[in-house]
């Protein structure tokens, strides 16, 4: 069915999703790493609108945005389905996974880069947004029920994500005591194989992030 190709950045909570999404299906395909601060010829090329991360090349037709990635990908690739047949479940897997990426990132990623009144209300608006995740998640394996399914891998770099706020910049999010079933889901989550191998591990983000303060 054509070449795959992945141009991404291992660190971003974007990018592995869509080879969490591969891995699942079973798709052989080339990881191209992307250098955010130069970006690459390849990148404008296939991604000459937004010129961002992460991109599918399949068979040499681009498709940008993770969303849409992961849908063109369950499309394609039909073994081991990610989106639930009834069209009622799959609208609210779809509605929940904007949800996810249009309020939960959001919010978090305002209150890390603000202070204040504007900060309190981007930390409020988190909140309440992972509060209702948990609310999802409870009583369930997965989002996707009792297999992993196209929510899990939208929501599953949040956590790592939210920890790595809380030790570079004491934003604290993902409150065990406030988020006990969201909490759990990621400790499950996390040890799948296919998704501990690709996961932004906390340590590289520190990491990476520091050698980003000290080069300003």
């Amino acid at each position: 069915m054509g070449d795959v190709k992945v141009i991404g950045a291992s660190l971003s909570l974007f990018c592995c999703k869509i080879e969490w999404a591969l891995k699942h299906k079973g798709i052989a395909y080339e990881y191209i790493e992307e250098d955010l601060r130069n970006k690459s010829p390849l990148l404008l090329q296939y991604n000459p609108v937004h010129k961002k991360i992460p991109v599918l090349v399949h068979g040499e037709k681009p498709i940008a945005e993770s969303l849409i990635i992961l849908e063109y990908i369950d499309e394609t690739w039909t073994e081991n389905p990610m989106l639930p047949e009834d069209p009622f479940e799959k609208a609210m897997a779809r509605f929940w996974a904007r949800y996810v990426d249009e309020k939960c990132v959001i919010s978090a990623w305002t209150a890390s880069r603000t202070k204040g009144h504007e900060q309190e209300k981007a930390l409020e608006s988190a909140q309440e947004s992972l509060q209702l995740l948990n609310k999802l998640i409870e009583g369930n394996k997965f989002f996707g029920g009792e297999t992993m399914g196209f929510l899990d891998f939208v929501v599953g770099s949040l956590p790592n994500w939210l920890k790595f706020l809380e030790e570079f910049q004491g934003i604290k999010l993902f409150d065990t005591k406030e988020l006990p079933f969201l909490h759990e889901w990621a400790q499950r989550f996390t040890e799948i194989p296919i998704i501990k191998e690709s996961i932004p591990k906390i340590e590289d983000l520190l990491n990476y992030s520091r050698a980003q303060h000290k080069a300003k």
